[in-house]
């Protein structure tokens, strides 16, 4: 599941949302990481709506433009819920992981030394 899918489902959990609402909970729920374009956006509801995982709940006419809003189905909510599990799984074995291999952290460097700590691009700073 993209990362664009996997929000656009999660937008649509508490209710049904036209696509510019999706856009704006995404937009809210991934903290500005995930910026969607009406293009990939439409791209990705026909794909999830072709999947079954969201359907059309209404269209509702709004200063003389069509607004369509969409909704979880059953199947899309057991499949973000998997893909949910699947992405914690993946979290925790990551931090576990790097718990076990942290290098030792380095004592104070001896005095009238400077450390010279690496920089932006193997620089230093």
């Amino acid at each position: 599941m993209t990362q664009a899918a996997f929000f656009i489902l999660t937008a649509l959990v508490d209710q049904p949302r036209h696509g510019y609402g999706i856009v704006q909970v995404v937009d809210e729920l991934s903290e500005g990481h995930v910026q969607l374009r009406i293009g990939t956006l439409y791209g990705v509801l026909d794909r999830l709506a072709a999947d079954g995982l969201i359907e059309l709940d209404r269209e509702e006419a709004q200063q003389g433009r069509l607004r369509r809003y969409y909704r979880l189905t059953d199947a899309g909510g057991a499949a973000l819920s998997a893909e949910a599990q699947r992405m914690a799984a993946g979290a925790r074995a990551a931090t576990e992981r790097m718990a076990a291999h942290r290098p030792p952290t380095a004592g104070p460097a001896p005095a009238g030394r400077s450390v010279r700590r690496p920089g932006l691009a193997g620089g230093t700073a």
